[in-house]
């Protein structure tokens, strides 16, 4: 069943300018970047992860994911602050600069613990250059950042909630998104 289009509201009309086209950024969103060490250039691309600490101050840290079936999928040590910000309130954001869109993405992460996606995400996450292994209940392998601390490496579903996108080609535009 596919999922309903997302309610869209031009953020540019003030210029004049179309609202942005949802399939586009979507399909965009897609497309599998490489994520392993050293490959960076236009094919590249940085994830920022933004979690709200138990104060109420925001965090905010770059992390490697991927979006596989209209959701991102990313990992990170159970010590780490970004997955114990997550695990007391799910609420998060996701930030990255695509081909042609720069990207917000605000939703809720949890934590997936079904072998058979496991495996499924291991596949995807090797097509992009960092190959794990499903073990402990998450992902392990020799190395991943240094900021991640010893593995299993737990990983989460962000579910997107809003999506705002800018252009950054001809014509221009701005859209939010609501799922």
């Amino acid at each position: 069943m596919a999922a309903p289009e997302p309610r869209a509201k031009n953020l540019a009309d003030l210029y004049d300018l179309a609202p942005l086209d949802w399939a586009d950024v979507h399909r965009t969103l897609e497309t599998k970047p490489t994520q392993a060490p050293g490959t960076g250039g236009p094919d590249h691309h940085t994830f920022w992860l933004s979690t709200i600490d138990a104060d109420g101050r925001p965090h905010m840290t770059a992390v490697g994911a991927f979006w596989v079936d209209g959701r991102y999928y990313f990992c990170g040590g159970p010590r780490s602050r970004k997955i114990r910000n997550i695990e007391r309130d799910p609420r998060c954001a996701f930030g990255v600069a695509i081909h042609g869109y720069d990207v917000a993405l605000e939703g809720r992460a949890a934590r997936v613990t079904d072998d058979a996606l496991l495996q499924r995400l291991a596949e995807v996450f090797a097509e992009g250059g960092w190959a794990p292994t499903v073990a402990d209940g998450g992902f392990t392998h020799e190395y991943s950042a240094p900021s991640a601390g010893r593995p299993p490496w737990y990983v989460y579903e962000f579910v997107p909630e809003d999506a705002y996108a800018v252009a950054t080609k001809e014509p221009g535009g701005a859209t939010r998104w609501t799922f």
